[in-house]
């Protein structure tokens, strides 16, 4: 273990090497590192500690221990934090998962969450879990913000649901009469405000009033391998696929964190997040890290989005975290704010000890700004630090804890997870096995399950990494990109899809929101860029109701782009790393036709597939497309 971190070996770091870092306790694995062939095996040389076999064992301890504690707390409707206490969390979870066991319900039927992150759902699933019963929380987006109710109907057709539950039946009404079969029962915490002849709706209360009876002998033979949640995958196909996450799976993962993070041992962690429930990040890890730990985790209800990223800003002007996460978007707004708000800065930082994030990568662009203002306002930096994982692997696999700090950096193998590092064309994909790693998807067909796993077990992940220095692999891991996600020109050279669409969002801070990269098959490389449009707006001196078609025909706009499309090619060694164009879109990328999940993670392939049309304009050379910016070495921009 150590307690500040060495310097990375990079100019910057060089540059602008600060004093000392604000002092927490980080694991620090040393790496076993065989090579057979071109194939690298990857593991921490430490092995994975003892842990419970069941995450409703940290619920009945933590009740134990200390029953008066928050475990959740949300704001209610006054304003004022509402808190659940480990002893009510207990006494809501057994009487909830007597009233499951009354219903009949199992892993065939199990329960359906539809609402997003709340006291109620956090009841709800601690209850199915105490009674062995799967629960899933489905994305509140396929219900709320769809048209067509696609995916929302697949995730109940493939779960079979024997409950379905939504916090306020109201705003689920239409997608439950669209997609819920009527043989099965619903649930909810208020609503419906009028009768409803075609459904009747069992009260939440109904179920938080059941006297327990033999849920707690079910709950003690509980199996470890036993599916406590089914999470659903999203943005790399159109389809989510339902991963069973079992309490061995949530128990281990959450063990090689308390390893990689031993200051959760000294202090009990304090969360402030908004992160989903229904993805792994929130869900799993950040929810899971509240549990494990006797924690407390203050539901956000702000997001880092328009209109809504003020009410994460009050919060944290409020609640103090010990450690906070976010996605990249999140950490680039709230290095603005806390650039400018002094009550801000005076919360935030009074207890924080690491930064980490997840779901995309930080740019080096937000990197930096985010250590400029902790250093200024605390006279230190905080560790940054990220980790790798996916939904099947419940989801940590490597966490940043070695001496390198920089964006793309990935780090090691966690205790416990076997890393595979296999040849696929030009790229190294990362394989997993470990206690923390899926069997299987649910109810999959053979292609599926053939096609997840390797000949020795290892889960493929799609995702290429490379060694920092592959002379000493012991300094880790940086992200190569998605493999599927790379293309051939017509000239028969590969594109690295993820190192150049990192590159264009780090360079283009803070115009650029995502990139698409396209090219396939033809002679050059061409990027579909999804522009901030507030900042887009701000740089061109437009109003807030000017449109998204006014904000990127705007000559200072398409003139920054240009500028930025040059600097881009400065650095360029060949076809594959020169741009020769790129066309700024003004319409958002689509969670009805699976271009993006509702976390904001972008799918390259449903993208280039629905705005085909859009790409072969694009590269028409017969009509140029006045909305296209060239390169200076196509033609004039």
């Amino acid at each position: 273990m150590h307690s500040e971190p060495r310097q990375p070996n990079t100019p910057a770091a060089r540059d602008n090497a600060p004093t000392h870092y604000r002092a927490t306790t980080i694991g620090a694995s040393s790496l076993h590192a065989q090579r057979r062939g071109d194939t690298w095996y990857l593991r921490a040389a430490e092995p994975l500690g003892e842990h419970p076999q069941r995450m409703t064992d940290r619920l009945a301890s933590g009740a134990r221990e200390h029953p008066e504690r928050w475990l959740a707390a949300r704001r209610g409707r006054d304003g004022q934090w509402i808190g659940l206490s480990y002893a009510k969390a207990l006494q809501s979870a057994r009487a909830i998962g007597q009233a499951l066991l009354a219903r009949d319900l199992s892993v065939e039927r199990p329960v359906v969450i539809l609402s997003g992150n709340d006291l109620e759902h956090l009841q709800l699933a601690l209850g199915a879990m105490w009674a062995g019963i799967p629960y899933a929380a489905i994305s509140p987006a396929y219900a709320l913000a769809s048209g067509d109710f696609g995916k929302l109907r697949h995730t109940i057709d493939l779960l079979t649901p024997g409950l379905v539950f939504a916090t306020g039946y109201d705003a689920f009404a239409r997608a439950i009469d669209a997609v819920v079969p009527a043989d099965v029962e619903v649930v909810a915490a208020t609503g419906p405000k009028e009768p409803q002849a075609a459904r009747s709706v069992t009260s939440f209360s109904d179920l938080l009033n059941t006297t327990p009876g033999t849920v707690d002998s079910v709950q003690a033979a509980v199996s470890p391998d036993a599916i406590a949640k089914f999470l659903f995958t999203s943005g790399s196909t159109k389809l989510p696929k339902a991963v069973p996450t079992t309490h061995r799976m949530l128990c281990s993962n959450q063990q090689m964190l308390l390893e990689t993070f031993p200051e959760f041992a000294n202090v009990p962690p304090v969360l402030v997040d908004w992160l989903p429930w229904n993805h792994t990040f929130g869900g799993s890890h950040n929810a899971g890290i509240a549990l494990y730990n006797g924690g407390t985790l203050y539901i956000d209800d702000g997001k880092p989005v328009n209109g809504k990223f003020e009410e994460t800003l009050r919060n944290l002007r409020e609640i103090a975290p010990t450690i906070y996460f976010n996605v990249p978007k999140g950490w680039e707004e709230l290095a603005i704010a806390l650039e400018q708000d002094a009550q801000l800065r005076a919360t935030f930082f009074s207890r924080v000890k690491v930064y980490f994030f997840a779901g995309a990568g930080l740019s080096q662009a937000a990197w930096d700004r985010l250590e400029r203002v902790t250093e200024q306002y605390c006279g230190e930096r905080i560790r940054i630090m990220a980790g790798l994982g996916m939904t099947e692997t419940s989801p940590s696999c490597l966490f940043t804890t070695g001496p390198i700090m920089r964006a793309g950096y990935v780090g090691s193998p966690a205790p416990g997870c076997e890393v595979k590092l296999a040849p696929v064309g030009d790229k190294l994909e990362a394989r997993y096995r470990g206690p923390h790693v899926m069997a299987g998807y649910w109810r999959a067909n053979s292609a599926e399950l053939d096609n997840a796993f390797d000949d020795e077990g290892y889960f493929c992940s799609g995702d290429a990494l490379r060694f920092v220095d592959v002379e000493r692999p012991e300094l880790g891991l940086l992200f190569d990109g998605r493999i599927a996600e790379d293309f051939k020109l017509s000239s028969g050279t590969f594109v690295s899809v993820g190192p150049m669409r990192a590159r264009v969002i780090s360079e283009g801070a803070p115009y650029v929101q995502d990139v698409v990269v396209a090219g396939m098959n033809r002679d050059d490389v061409g990027l579909l860029v999804f522009p901030r449009l507030d900042d887009c707006r701000r740089l061109a001196g437009l109003p807030s109701s000017a449109s998204a078609r006014e904000v990127i025909e705007a000559p200072v706009v398409r003139a920054h782009f240009a500028a930025l499309l040059a600097t881009l090619n400065r650095g360029a060694t060949g076809g594959a790393t020169t741009i020769a164009r790129i066309r700024l879109m003004d319409a958002a990328p689509s969670l009805d036709l699976g271009e993006i999940t509702d976390k904001g993670s972008i799918n390259q392939r449903a993208v280039l597939t629905h705005r085909a049309a859009l790409v072969d304009a694009m590269y028409d050379a017969a009509q140029r497309d006045p909305a296209v910016i060239y390169a200076a070495a196509c033609g004039a921009t």
